[in-house]
């Protein structure tokens, strides 16, 4: 148990895992995916296995969403109303998906996370939030729907087992499905995340699957980027222009490597 707390870093590397878990941090609270990012860091630079890196990327994701949902809910509470009918079905799944995880052998992991990077990548490419609603206000108790409710419980077993990425489904449910507009979805974005990963998170350290020394470092960093970038990088014209040109160079670059 003692080598899941044991830090191996060189001041470099540790400037680059603080700069990571700041950026992602940031990333995560503003436009998505930040996972992405740290789940390569985990597995190229800290050497963990695939398996304990995708539940290791779990405590920075809870402690940034803790952040960033709790910032959020002091400037627009009203977002966060009847949103428990989303928090269930999400949770629930979240449950399964990172029991799914647990049990996956480190080759499969490995080129199941290797895909997702490609799959996001045309994601990424393709803009999806282009054909998503933006400003105006068209959630009149349209999201208590059994649809709503099947389609975020699958979003949960995704975001369980991989979580990586899961911010795109979470604002395509969102506006598409349960028919809030894109703003009020970034804001419930956040409140879903922090819900479903809570129970997954506690499941992989369960099973000795996370490592506390990194997690809990990169957690730090990243709560700090969250807090960023609800105050502040929200606020700046084109911020997601420049973290959406970010995230294709690495996402590219990281599915890349793990093909090589």
């Amino acid at each position: 148990m003692e080598h899941l707390f044991n830090i191996d870093l060189n001041l470099w590397q540790f400037l680059i895992f603080m700069v990571v878990g700041v950026l992602t941090g940031i990333i995560n609270t503003i436009a998505g995916s930040g996972s992405l990012i740290t789940l390569p860091i985990f597995i190229f630079m800290c050497g963990l296995s695939p398996s304990v890196a995708n539940a290791t990327n779990r405590i920075g994701v809870f402690l940034q969403s803790l952040v960033a949902t709790t910032t959020y809910a002091k400037s627009k509470p009203e977002i966060f109303k009847d949103s428990l009918w989303l928090i269930i079905p999400s949770v629930l799944g979240a449950i399964l998906g990172s029991k799914i995880a647990v049990d996956l052998d480190e080759k499969t992991m490995n080129y199941t996370i290797g895909g997702l990077m490609v799959f996001m990548l045309l994601i990424l490419l393709f803009k999806p939030d282009k054909w998503l609603i933006t400003d105006k206000d068209i959630s009149k108790n349209q999201n208590k729907t059994i649809g709503s409710f099947i389609v975020f419980f699958l979003i949960g077993i995704y975001g369980g087992f991989l979580q990586a990425g899961v911010g795109f489904f979470l604002l395509a449910g969102l506006v598409l499905v349960s028919k809030y507009s894109l703003t009020q979805s970034n804001g419930l974005k956040l409140a879903l995340v922090l819900a479903f990963t809570a129970p997954a998170l506690a499941l992989f350290i369960f099973y000795g699957k996370v490592h506390f020394g990194y997690g809990i470092l990169m957690g730090v960093f990243q709560a700090i980027g969250a807090w960023i970038g609800v105050k502040y990088i929200s606020k700046i014209p084109n911020a997601n222009l420049w973290i959406y040109r970010l995230l294709i160079v690495i996402v590219a670059a990281s599915a890349l490597k793990f093909f090589l």
